[in-house]
């Protein structure tokens, strides 16, 4: 069978123009996946335009449709991620701890798949060769540690983000959901909801809300 090249043609830009939408629409991060969401889009999106745009039996308004369908599939993903902690926990995972108070937590490793050896080496790779300096250790989604030895005070990580509570910082700095409320409404917010941004330094709360 003969190829359409003109039909390859506005398969191929339609491909194009649909990736720098969901770029421009959903983040810069897309060609760069931080998330396991922007990994799957990345994927799917190579596989439909690579798979469809040489089949000749697939029309370009089938393969405009399919486009259409998978940006939509992407943008509630990314919305129920970004609203829902649950859901947000599903599709990226959660960090783990795994060092507290200088010892190895075992059965969080494993749950995480981190080998000893890959906790030592990166442990190394930040300049610490004993496991008794780290006050807190959390493997992070994208493979990374977070790192708290015992001279530092601050949390490194946000206690809010997207409206959403960071429960293992709470648990961090003995303090409870009730507490992070009320210094939220003390702060003119009607609710962690409101917060975009929420960090814990020396001591203090420091909010960024969406509107402020």
């Amino acid at each position: 069978m003969q190829l359409d090249y003109t039909q390859l043609f506005i398969k191929l830009a339609l491909g194009i123009l649909t990736l720098i939408i969901q770029i421009n629409l959903f983040g810069k991060t897309n060609l760069v996946p931080t998330t396991a969401l922007d990994q799957l889009q990345n994927y799917v999106l190579g596989a439909i335009i690579g798979g469809i745009i040489y089949n000749p039996s697939i029309t370009v308004l089938q393969f405009f449709l399919v486009l259409i369908i998978w940006t939509l599939v992407v943008f509630i993903l990314k919305f129920s991620r970004d609203h829902n902690s649950w859901i947000r926990g599903v599709i990226d995972g959660k960090p783990v701890q795994v060092i507290k108070n200088g010892q190895v937590l075992v059965a969080n490793c494993m749950k995480a798949g981190v080998s000893a050896n890959e906790l030592i080496f990166k442990l190394r790779s930040r300049g610490i060769y004993s496991v008794e300096k780290v006050k807190n250790c959390i493997f992070e989604q994208n493979g990374q540690l977070t790192i708290i030895e015992n001279d530092e005070a601050n949390i490194r990580f946000p206690i809010i983000s997207d409206g959403q509570v960071n429960e293992d910082v709470l648990e961090l700095i003995h303090k409870s959901e009730a507490w992070l409320e009320q210094e939220v409404k003390a702060a003119g917010y009607n609710g962690i909801n409101d917060v975009f941004l929420g960090e814990y330094i020396d001591g203090q709360l420091r909010l960024t809300g969406y509107s402020k």
